[in-house]
This record gives structure tokens, C-alpha cells and sequence, in this order.
């Protein structure tokens, strides 16, 4: 069953932009479970990316203990909560440097939460990346499962499409922003206008406008990174047939 459930994690945990993060909080007579609310991104490979201020408990927490988890709540709106999905990841939290790489994880943060570039840069702010080590999903009753990270992403991210997700984001918004509101009003029925691509993987492209964020699958994950241009125009004639 796991193998079917896994794909219901990744939609997850790539359309929603908030979590409950839980540390290990360190008090007197042993650590104590903390959690709370957090705003999160996550990179082609589920790692999720946070942004915490060193004054934080979260970050005085992970300081002394990096094991973290992370509850993904897709529940929201439904008459019948339990019945919805939510999927809590498991990993251990370190800080972010100043590499390449470590630029790209929090330029990939800041597309997914414009608004936070307005402290971002403040010397008591930092950004970590979990990295997952297990996962556990209840998409409702019967749906339960526990996931390795090998299987919750069994096909490595393309490598080509995570170097020039900036590029074709960038390109997107600029020259080509009529096609994004086209994906989210016409093949997602959202209201409202100004819809921006913020990011793109394998399996799927998110968009953000204002507070709101959505995210539109696609039929079939692409296993070349030359795809995307070609799935993205597929599309849009698609949304104008709508």
C-alpha cells in the first residue's frame, strides 16, 4: 500500500506553505515536546526549507537536538477532518550555508514566501534544511503508512530542471504571466487575478497570490528537464480550450 500512498505525501507536502514543527525543547528533568506554527518550502527532494529567528524556542531547541518532525495538515475546509489527509515528516534540521546549493534552498524559500525577504536578511535569522529520514501519512481512515525517504521519492530529482527552476520561474513571471493566470482560473477555477508561478518540479508547478497558494499536477512526471517547456505550452493551450 505504501507504494500507491506515496505519491499522496509529495502532492501534499508541495501544495501546502505552512507546518506544526515539533522539537525536542530542552528544559529541566529532560526535553520536552514543543511545536508550533511554521512557514516552510520544500526542495525537489521533500527536504523541507524553514526560516527561524535565533530568539526562536524552535531554534534553541534544534541547537541541543537536530531531530525535528513536521505536520502537514491537508484537512482544512472538510466537514469530516479525520477523514482528510495530513503527513508528518521526520528528519533532523541543520543550518543552511553559503554555497551554491545552500543559495539556490533559500532563493527556493523566498519565491514560495515573498514577504519574508523583508527579514530574511536580519543578522538573527537563519534558514535550515531537514533532511528527511521517514515519513508517516493518514490520507484518511485505512489510508495509514509509514515511508522510508528512498521510497517516498523512488526517481532522483532531475537534475537539469532543479539548476534552471529560477531561470524558467523567472521567465514565467515575466514574460509569460498571462499563461499562469490562465493554469490557475481556468485549470484550477481560482478567483482572483495576479497569480505567480513561484516554483517548479517533476510532477507539478506551485503558484501563489497574496496569502493563497495552489498547485497544479501534471498528468505524468517528466523525466527529461527539457520537458518543462514543452508540458508548460501543452498547458496553456489546454487552459485556453477551457
Amino acid at each position: 500500500m505504501s507504494d500507491d500512498l506515496a505519491p499522496a505525501v509529495r502532492d501534499l507536502v508541495r501544495r501546502l506553505d505552512r507546518a506544526a514543527l515539533a522539537s525536542a525543547l530542552p528544559a529541566a528533568g529532560g526535553a520536552w515536546p514543543y511545536a508550533s506554527l511554521v512557514l516552510v518550502a520544500v526542495d525537489h527532494d521533500l527536504s523541507p526549507i524553514l526560516l527561524l529567528s535565533d530568539l526562536a524556542e524552535h531554534s534553541k531547541a534544534i541547537a541541543s537536538d537536530d531531530r525535528v518532525s513536521l505536520l502537514f495538515d491537508g484537512t482544512w475546509g472538510l466537514d469530516q477532518p479525520l477523514t482528510g489527509p495530513r503527513a508528518t515528516l521526520l528528519g533532523r534540521a541543520s543550518l543552511i550555508g553559503d554555497g551554491a546549493d545552500d543559495g539556490r534552498l533559500k532563493r527556493r524559500f523566498l519565491a514560495r514566501h515573498p514577504d519574508a525577504a523583508m527579514y530574511a536578511g536580519f543578522k538573527d535569522f537563519r534558514f535550515y534544511r531537514v533532511a528527511l529520514e521517514r515519513a508517516h501519512l493518514v490520507g484518511g481512515f485505512g489510508k495509514i503508512a509509514w515511508f522510508g525517504a528512498a521510497e517516498l521519492l523512488p526517481v532522483p530529482p532531475l537534475a537539469g530542471l532543479v539548476e534552471g527552476e529560477a531561470e524558467i520561474v523567472a521567465h514565467m513571471t515575466e514574460d509569460h504571466a498571462d499563461a499562469v493566470q490562465l493554469y490557475a482560473a481556468k485549470l484550477l477555477g481560482l478567483p482572483g487575478t495576479g497569480w505567480m508561478m513561484t516554483g517548479i518540479d517533476c510532477e507539478g508547478i506551485d503558484l501563489r497570490l497574496a496569502g493563497q497558494v495552489a498547485r497544479l499536477a501534471f498528468d505524468a512526471p517528466l523525466t527529461a528537464a527539457d520537458q518543462a517547456r514543452k508540458v508548460l505550452v501543452e498547458l496553456v493551450g489546454r487552459a485556453r480550450a477551457a
